[in-house]
């Protein structure tokens, strides 16, 4: 485009925005990247420290499910060995101890934490999904029998293990949401497309960036540069940076969260905003504990995750052990543990230093991890303001008539678009908005809103 500096500017370099760019790339198009941080990857960023590959957000992909993911991956040509499998199986508190098998169907008959009525509600739960599996899509969560009820809400008709002791461990460690916040269609979608919360899991073994650092080395990517404003004209949109300069682009796509979103866009659409304002985030704060020796698992079966539920503990929502998950990853002889807050404590937490993080949610963790604290060596907090977006009923029921909005010079991707907390559909959106992009200037992209 003569008029501007780019054919497309691309805000933000975590996975949906660098897969973004890519597919625009990939079409012919000039595509830069603007990132705030000095790295690429956003909440799937990572680090490596003395031997060490620390996750600081997102921690595995599902080899069912991640079609999105899976075909991105295939593109980029990552190796085989890219992926290594999740070690052990995950665990759940319940009357003083660990229990195995949390999420996995062999659970049904081993407890997994779960009374004899409970295990009897988990049954019918899932009895209930797979009979009507054609009517969920991860898609469109929007669209799916259980309408707009909230995960709390949809619970009440069931035995209370069910939620306590399933629902609400797996909506607070696996998606950061709090049961009476949050819609249970886009969960269930999500079980039914993975096969289940305790089916096989992998991990990068370099690190859940590997995938971000790829994209990143083929594209052009400004790092370290945050846009301040983004502001649509007939022609071309102007992006206002931090360090005082303006480029200018074609079109643009907010790869951001939701509410960084409507800061940044200087002339939001009246039919775009109530679903931007609708789409809400929960903070997400990680403990990485490095440790001199490796934990063993709590469970005499191997287990590599410990769901903590809410009515046992409202400040810890429970653990990764990563020298579990992915032996690799850790030095050897050495353990890592990853500590979640709970949602119900991560906001209170955002506004206490690192120190006073560690120390509150390690002594809690301590209690289901018995000798953490005396192991523990070094401990990085990680905070993510905007950590996972909640799927809000309303979110939920404004969610279609946002596809279906009109083609403008502004467009969006993120997971809170697809009202999925993980990378598979943050990945997913990244088609959603390359497609919107090129219908917008003309192209056959195919269906360009959904």
């Amino acid at each position: 485009m003569p008029d501007a500096d780019v054919d497309v500017a691309v805000v933000g370099a975590g996975i949906s925005g660098l897969a973004t760019a890519f597919h625009l790339g990939r079409a012919g198009r000039t595509v830069r990247v603007f990132e705030a941080c000095a790295r690429v990857g956003g909440r799937m960023a990572g680090r490596r420290h003395e031997g060490y590959v620390l996750d600081e957000g997102a921690e595995q992909i599902a080899t069912r499910g991640y079609d999105a993911t899976w075909r991105l991956i295939r593109e980029v040509g990552l190796a085989a060995d890219a992926v290594v499998p999740v070690g052990g199986r995950i665990a759940v508190w319940r009357d003083g101890r660990a229990h195995a098998n949390f999420g996995h169907p062999a659970g049904l008959l081993t407890g997994a934490g779960m009374s004899w009525r409970g295990r009897l509600s988990w049954l019918r739960f899932t009895a209930s999904l797979t009979r009507h599996r054609n009517r969920f899509d991860q898609a469109h969560p929007e669209a799916t029998p259980l309408g707009d009820a909230t995960i709390e809400e949809y619970a009440r008709r069931h035995h209370p293990d069910l939620h306590d002791r399933l629902l609400q461990p797996l909506a607070g460690a696996f998606f950061g949401w709090r049961p009476d916040r949050s819609a249970i269609a886009p969960m269930a979608a999500l079980l039914l497309a993975v096969g289940g919360a305790g089916e096989r899991w992998v991990a990068y073994r370099d690190g859940m960036d590997t995938l971000a650092r790829q994209l990143a080395g083929r594209l052009d990517v400004v790092t370290g540069n945050a846009v301040t404003a983004l502001k649509p004209g007939p022609r071309t949109v102007r992006i206002d940076l931090a360090d005082g300069t303006t480029v200018t682009a074609g079109r643009a796509v907010l790869a951001v969260p939701a509410p960084v979103a409507l800061a940044l866009h200087a002339e939001l659409p009246d039919d775009e905003r109530p679903f931007l304002t609708a789409s809400t985030y929960r903070p997400m704060l990680k403990v990485l504990c490095l440790l001199d020796r490796p934990l063993p698992s709590p469970t005499p079966r191997p287990s590599y995750a410990l769901q903590v539920p809410a009515v046992d503990d409202r400040v810890f929502a429970g653990a990764i052990l990563d020298h579990i998950k992915a032996p690799d990853r850790v030095p050897p002889g050495r353990g890592l543990v990853s500590l979640f807050a709970s949602p119900y404590a991560s906001t209170r937490l955002l506004a206490r230093s690192d120190a006073e993080i560690a120390a509150e949610v390690g002594a809690h963790a301590e209690r289901y991890l018995p000798g953490l604290a005396e192991a523990t060596r070094t401990t990085f907090v990680i905070r993510w303001p905007n950590g996972l977006p909640e799927a809000t009923p309303a979110a939920l029921r404004l969610r279609r008539s946002f596809l279906d909005r009109p083609l403008r010079r502004v467009d969006y991707a993120g997971d809170w678009v697809a009202l999925r907390p993980n990378s598979e559909g943050a990945v997913h959106s990244a088609s959603i908005a390359a497609r919107r992009v090129l219908a917008a200037d003309g192209a056959s992209p195919g269906n360009a809103r959904s």
